[in-house]
């Protein structure tokens, strides 16, 4: 059996896949970058091989933000961006998925797909309200785990209006709702609201969002933002088996793609 290594170096967290010839997840492991990505990447290879020490890797890929740095410490490594590692994991079982919503922990994409090929992407990067990391840390704000956050906003029946172009405006929008006595699960889910208006206005805009539609990233655990999501958009998403390792399952899926494609090309020089 073959085995391929995939890496996602992301600015916040680190993703690390082994994925099996037939594009199995097989182990994995998922860290903090803290700052350091080869020291992020060197713990999550320790943890992937001690879940199978039997694994012998045939080939390797690495996104995400850190790939060119981490690339220095894996020999015959190949390196892509996380726009085209995204889409490829969200088509490896999703071949008639049209729309892609990948947000991470610093920045949001959406990937359009026509035809099972990339057609048009957008990222945002220029302000955290749209982000992963600005959910964690409002989720710490309210002494609320993501798991509760995430819960709480299921049960939000009049959603509190949040400013989400802005970190800054949106607590201070919070911190007036909270003043003013707005139930707690309402603040959340306005939160969850005002982060999905955000990225529709800004990271989508002029964009058509075809279905299907496939939301990746970390960010699709939490039921709040799925549900604000599909009901901005009328339609239902679907969430993939492990979101938040997608640019990592991506990677490995492209590294698997390009040894097949360099096996037969030799093989046809040797033909000749």
């Amino acid at each position: 059996m073959e085995y391929y290594l995939g890496i996602d170096a992301g600015s916040v967290s680190t993703k690390v896949v082994v994925l099996s010839g037939d594009t199995k997840v097989v182990a994995h492991a998922y860290l903090p970058t803290q700052g350091s990505p080869i020291t992020a990447v060197r713990e999550g290879l320790k943890q992937v091989i001690s879940q199978d020490p039997s694994i012998d890797i045939t080939a390797v890929a690495i996104t995400g933000s850190g790939r060119e740095l981490v690339s220095t410490i894996l020999a015959s490594s190949l390196v892509k961006n996380e726009i085209t590692a995204q889409a490829a994991a969200a088509t490896r079982n999703n071949c008639d998925v049209r729309t892609i919503i990948e947000i991470g922990g610093q920045d949001s994409k959406l990937i359009l797909i026509k035809d099972g090929l990339m057609a048009d992407f957008a990222m945002n990067t220029v302000c955290a309200a749209g982000t992963g990391s600005f959910l964690n840390h409002q989720a710490t704000r309210l002494g609320l785990s993501l798991e509760d956050f995430g819960a709480l906003a299921l049960k939000s029946t009049s959603p509190a209006r949040i400013a989400g172009r802005c970190t800054v405006f949106a607590e201070s929008d919070m911190i007036h709702q909270q003043q003013i006595g707005t139930p707690l699960e309402d603040i959340v889910y306005g939160l969850c609201k005002s982060l999905v208006h955000n990225y529709l206005t800004s990271v989508a805009s002029g964009k058509d969002i075809l279905p299907p539609v496939i939301i990746q990233g970390g960010v699709a655990h939490n039921p709040g933002i799925v549900r604000a999501f599909r009901e901005e958009l009328g339609l239902e998403p679907t969430i993939p088996p492990y979101p938040e390792l997608t640019g990592a399952i991506g990677a490995a899926i492209l590294a698997q793609q390009e040894l097949t494609q360099t096996t037969l090309k030799t093989l046809k020089q040797k033909k000749k």
